[in-house]
């Protein structure tokens, strides 16, 4: 017996999970992702783009955000900036291009209302319907290691978001997520490094993940 599923209904067919719609449901899929996201990351070795597509693989699979709700590297342009941080960067920017800050977030969880549109054109909409985005910083580093200052403009930069999202009237939690996974244990952040990065995300109101090859740690 042949039969054909219409369009609107393979959709619903599928397994694309469960809808999320609160910033709690949003945090608790990335907890439940969460155990996954360190043992993916501590099997290999990758450039930071490389972790990012496994945490969004993760929260995919173990954490059951609908792929309908996740997006990667999403450009949300902010016009009239609200926050001091924003309104510095787009000073920095050429007369012809001032008006706006384009922020783009690692991985983003977003409430069902985005319908998977995370297009340039749908910046409005990408901005208030954001539950849950992710800066991720990785350990890729040859001889050197991450330094503090860059997890730290990291986490300024989500706390600036969160604040131009909340002039808007809606919210997010904003997640800086540390991938320190390297074998070398000259390259790994160095531990005054890691106080530093947690104390100002703390500071900024933005939780803080770590990982290492023995070491983890999350403030949800």
């Amino acid at each position: 017996v042949r039969f054909f599923i219409q369009p609107s209904a393979r959709c619903r067919f599928m397994n694309y999970g469960v809808s999320l719609d609160t910033i709690e449901d949003a945090k608790q899929a990335l907890k439940r992702a969460w155990p996954e996201i360190k043992n993916e990351c501590r099997a290999v070795l990758g450039s930071e783009l490389h972790y990012q597509a496994q945490i969004y693989h993760c929260l995919r699979t173990s954490g059951s955000v609908p792929i309908l709700q996740l997006g990667m590297n999403v450009k949300m342009y902010i016009e009239n900036c609200q926050t001091e941080l924003f309104q510095m960067l787009d000073e920095k920017k050429h007369e012809d291009f001032r008006g706006g800050f384009e922020t783009i977030p690692d991985i983003v969880i977003f409430t069902s209302n985005i319908k998977a549109d995370w297009r340039r054109r749908n910046r409005d909409k990408t901005l208030i319907s954001t539950l849950l985005a992710i800066e991720v910083k990785a350990s890729e580093r040859h001889r050197g290691r991450l330094r503090p200052g860059e997890i730290c403009g990291d986490i300024s930069k989500l706390s600036a978001h969160r604040e131009e999202v909340r002039a808007k009237a809606s919210d997010f939690l904003p997640v800086m997520m540390v991938i320190d996974t390297t074998d070398e244990l000259s390259e790994r952040m160095l531990p005054s490094a890691i106080e530093v990065s947690k104390a100002h995300a703390h500071d900024s109101e933005v939780e803080f993940m770590y990982v290492s090859r023995s070491v983890s740690f999350s403030s949800l």
